[in-house]
């Protein structure tokens, strides 16, 4: 083949191969396109649009929710007499004979403190906490319309940290109590309290989360959360909706410097309702027992099960002859639901034994040497510590 053969072969090639990539771009230009990333997004609805379906914001004022509420709102002091102990130097005769008896009396003082609590009956009971009004030698509660009372100590419940208090106070303003399985977080919630004992103050907040537990504050924890201010003296105070219903009874905060940091906890009322109507009616809280010895399933724990998950509660010993002992439950059973109810951890699942009261049937789902097993339980009356 001569030059002028290759050249017009070329030629020709090229010829084709424009005319193809021509055909190509008319029939699939999208393979000519440039590949970049597409970033997808999605637009809110613009302001007063039908898809809008949230309000754009909330009420102007929370002052008729609040109004009626505070007015259930009280103030707690309490006074103890705290008695020095007298030191052994004092009955030394030697001692007693230079200075006589004029240092030997011992030495009182009167120690006070200050929290809130909530009126939730005309009867004049008042819901607080418990360390609020321990070892109180007397308690006064002033209402927020000037008027004060001497309270009596009902009872009290160290495991809950509630306290009932009642006074003898004609036409009693009540807070209304809310149905608390409806909570969601980020409700609006308000605290109303007597933070440093600077007077009644409110403060806005959501809710932060529910059933928060293993703080260590109290033996049986079931928390809501909020970010609404609770400083000391908010304890027994009332945690409300926006309806001014009540939701909660202020009980602690988690802080580094003693002040808000946005991080409260408040017994649900539901609980809280539930303690004091024992506590009245029978003087005590009785809760269920199984004698059980229970703990949380770490990961290697799990793995040595044949678990999927950490979720259920280890029993590890139970006491012989104990109602637990009783329905076959055993060292080494993980149970994983009771009366139907998952089993998260080990609080969460004494935590239900105890609710459930002594006298009534459990039934216990789990796993046992990797096989699933259920038992019926007759939970008995928990003993005192």
């Amino acid at each position: 083949m001569n030059i002028r053969d290759t050249v017009s072969f070329f030629l020709q090639a090229a010829t084709v191969g424009i005319v193809a990539a021509f055909l190509l771009l008319l029939i699939k230009p999208e393979w000519f396109e440039s590949r970049q990333p597409v970033v997808e997004v999605r637009q809110a609805p613009p302001a007063g649009s039908a898809a809008l379906t949230m309000p754009a914001s909330g009420p102007v004022s929370y002052a008729d929710a609040i109004e009626p509420a505070a007015k259930a709102v009280v103030n707690v002091y309490t006074a103890k007499v705290i008695t020095r102990k007298r030191h052994p130097l004092l009955d030394d005769p030697l001692f007693q004979h230079f200075f006589g008896d004029q240092l030997s009396a011992p030495r009182k003082r009167l120690q006070t403190s200050l929290g809130s609590g909530v009126i939730v009956s005309p009867q004049g009971y008042v819901l607080t906490n418990n360390h609020v009004i321990s070892e109180a030698d007397e308690i006064q509660v002033l209402l927020e319309d000037g008027r004060r009372a001497s309270a009596t100590l009902v009872g009290a419940d160290k495991d809950t940290d509630l306290a009932v208090l009642r006074i003898e106070v004609e036409d009693l303003p009540v807070l209304p109590l809310a149905a608390t399985e409806n909570l969601r977080v980020g409700d609006v919630v308000l605290a109303i309290g007597n933070p440093y004992g600077v007077g009644q103050t409110v403060t806005l907040g959501i809710i932060s989360a529910t059933g928060r537990s293993q703080l260590g504050i109290s033996l049986y924890e079931d928390f809501i959360q909020t970010d609404a201010a609770i400083n000391p003296g908010n304890s027994g105070g009332a945690l409300i909706n926006a309806r001014g219903e009540l939701i909660g009874i202020n009980t602690a905060i988690y802080s580094r410097s003693g002040g808000s940091q946005g991080i409260g906890f408040a017994i649900p009322v539901d609980l809280a309702t539930g303690v004091m109507k024992q506590i009245i009616e029978q003087g005590y809280v009785a809760r269920g027992w199984l004698g059980i010895e229970a703990q949380d399933l770490t990961p290697a724990l799990a793995e040595s099960f044949g678990l999927q998950d950490t979720h259920g509660m280890l029993i590890a010993g139970v006491l012989r002859d104990g109602p637990a002992d009783l329905a076959n439950i055993q060292p080494g059973d993980v149970v994983e639901r009771i009366n139907g109810r998952k089993v998260d951890n080990a609080r969460a699942a004494m935590t239900l034994i105890a609710q459930a009261g002594p006298g009534k049937e459990l039934l216990i789902e789990g796993v046992r040497e990797g096989e699933p097993f259920r038992s019926t339980v007759v939970t008995g009356p928990r003993p005192e510590r």
